[in-house]
């Protein structure tokens, strides 16, 4: 039998991707999966302002994707979701097929 998400799942599911449309965020929770950062530390790592990692720090931090940590007058960042590891590594997979960077499933450098 034929089946299709429901309108609460669907929702969310289409908010989650709604937030890792934009390639800033990608690298920033890609970068979050390997490890706690602060702002600073993610700007100079994907080459942005800090107060645009700040900004899509925000957004991912409201849709529940990273959590922060004071300490001090340091925040620092991770990620919360490891499906979003599962969803980033598929999706940065079937990009290095799509630029012809992988041929196969050996050598990817974003598998999980």
């Amino acid at each position: 039998m034929l089946t299709v998400p429901d309108e609460q799942h669907a929702h969310v599911a289409a908010e989650s991707f709604r937030m890792l449309a934009d390639p800033t965020r990608v690298k920033i929770l890609w970068a979050l999966l390997q490890g706690e950062s602060s702002v600073g530390s993610l700007a100079e790592l994907v080459q942005s302002s800090t107060t645009a990692v700040s900004q899509h720090l925000a957004k991912l931090r409201l849709a529940g994707l990273v959590d922060s940590r004071r300490e001090g007058t340091f925040v620092y960042y991770s990620a919360t979701d490891e499906h979003v590891r599962r969803l980033l590594a598929e999706a940065l997979s079937h990009a290095e097929h799509a630029t012809g960077v992988a041929t196969s499933d050996d050598g990817h450098m974003y598998r999980s």
